[in-house]
């Protein structure tokens, strides 16, 4: 009796394969230019974003200087964000910098999710990824290191310099137009919009198991419910609770398959 045909992998497969040969064949300069090259569509809404923040910060009565301080220093638009109002509501020197730092939590939560990635890192290295970690560079890299998980040190080092590049200096280059020439914008030319939008691509494309969706949804219901605490303390307390509920329906996924898996045996 002959043996079966093995079955034939599907087109689809079939290019996934040959894309994952290409990005692995790449050398660290080229990776970096890959980086560069998918981080360019954020700059849609980085540029406006930062404008925004020069803008605001100079009607807060910041100098050029300081508000430069903010953006080459400090490197996050959302606690940039919230520093400048509570400045400007004259609150403590303490709060700021605590809220600030409240809401640039999640940064902790990237570098863990990093972690296994970037492990074998040097010091140095590590150090200047911490800096310029960002969402939209975290969101890119981690795609990429998960759909590519045999990359080697070196070109995800690459790939990360890449998207930091793109990301974080057109961020402080718009930050001093805003500052210095955003008098000039029209007040009906909205740049608000850049948050949501940015937030909104950064996610989606990572919603890809009911785990993922289920700490979407549960973080979403609970940063609405307590929208109403202050300094941004519903978020903190929506993370978590997204977070938790993610591990747990991921956790009843993997026991489920297993189940399923020892039946079929």
């Amino acid at each position: 009796m002959s043996p079966a045909p093995e079955p034939r992998p599907s087109a689809r497969q079939a290019a996934a394969d040959q894309a994952a040969i290409r990005v692995l064949a790449r050398t660290p300069a080229a990776a970096f230019r890959h980086g560069i090259v998918q981080s360019l569509p954020f700059l849609v809404v980085i540029v406006p974003f930062a404008v925004l923040f020069g803008v605001v910060a100079t009607e807060a009565g910041l100098n050029l200087a300081q508000i430069m301080g903010f953006s080459v220093l400090v490197l996050a638009g959302a606690s940039q964000f919230t520093a400048v109002q509570l400045l400007t509501d004259n609150a403590p020197a303490l709060i700021v910098i605590l809220s600030g730092l409240a809401v640039n939590l999640r940064m902790a939560m990237y570098s863990a999710s990093l972690l296994p990635w970037l492990r074998d890192a040097t010091p140095g290295h590590k150090a200047w990824v911490a800096y310029a970690l960002i969402d939209q560079s975290y969101a890119l890299s981690i795609q990429h290191y998960e759909q590519y998980p045999r990359l080697t040190i070196a070109q995800r080092l690459a790939y990360f310099g890449g998207t930091a590049l793109v990301l974080c200096v057109p961020w402080m280059i718009a930050t001093w137009a805003g500052a210095t020439v955003g008098q000039a914008i029209p007040e009906g030319i909205a740049l608000d919009f850049a948050m949501p939008i940015t937030f909104l691509a950064m996610i989606a494309p990572m919603l890809r198991t009911p785990a993922h969706l289920a700490a979407c949804f549960v973080a979403i219901v609970a940063a609405l419910a307590l929208a109403g605490l202050p300094s941004g303390l519903g978020l903190l307390i929506a993370a978590p609770l997204g977070m938790a509920t993610g591990a747990l329906v991921e956790i009843r996924t993997e026991r489920k398959e297993a189940r399923d898996a020892g039946v079929r045996d």
